[in-house]
């Protein structure tokens, strides 16, 4: 998005909320508060108000699936067979080891993020999704750039 076109909300104090609530979620108002200069309750209000708007979606815990025996990460590539799109879509919302899922353009419909324990536990999941299309898979082998949030400047 462009600068000029940025949501109203978006002024330079709750740039720097933003900023900081993204490099620690866990931070206290008060300390918040102490990082922009400002009070508790301003502070308080502010990030309420981002939050009304939509522009703060959640809170996010990042777990590392390796801890939980998921030492296995692939990205799965979709395309769905003739009106199997809404097929696709359920079974990634009732696999559990599908963390993310994407609608994209191109070739592929949809993108998947899949933890599983094993190689053969990740074909199994391939399966519930070669019913309804065909998938390339992508094994992760190390993640140079972790999930963060969209650059605030």
């Amino acid at each position: 998005m462009a600068a000029d076109s940025r949501h109203p909300l978006l002024d330079t104090i709750n740039l720097k909320l933003l900023a900081e609530l993204s490099a620690n979620p866990r931070l206290s108002m008060s300390e918040l508060g102490r990082r922009v200069r400002m009070s508790a309750p301003a502070v308080t209000e502010r990030v309420q108000r981002l939050e009304q708007a939509g522009i703060i979606k959640g809170y996010r815990l990042l777990l590392d699936p390796e801890t939980f025996g998921l030492p296995v990460t692939a990205l799965v590539r979709v395309r769905p067979g003739p009106g199997q799109l809404p097929a696709v879509a359920q079974a990634a919302q009732e696999t559990p080891q599908v963390v993310e899922c994407l609608r994209v353009t191109g070739e592929d419909c949809f993108v998947l993020t899949v933890h599983a324990p094993s190689l053969a536990a990740l074909e199994e999941v391939l399966d519930r999704f070669l019913l309804h299309g065909q998938t390339t898979t992508s094994i992760v082998v190390s993640t140079p750039v972790p999930l963060r949030s969209p650059p605030l400047e």
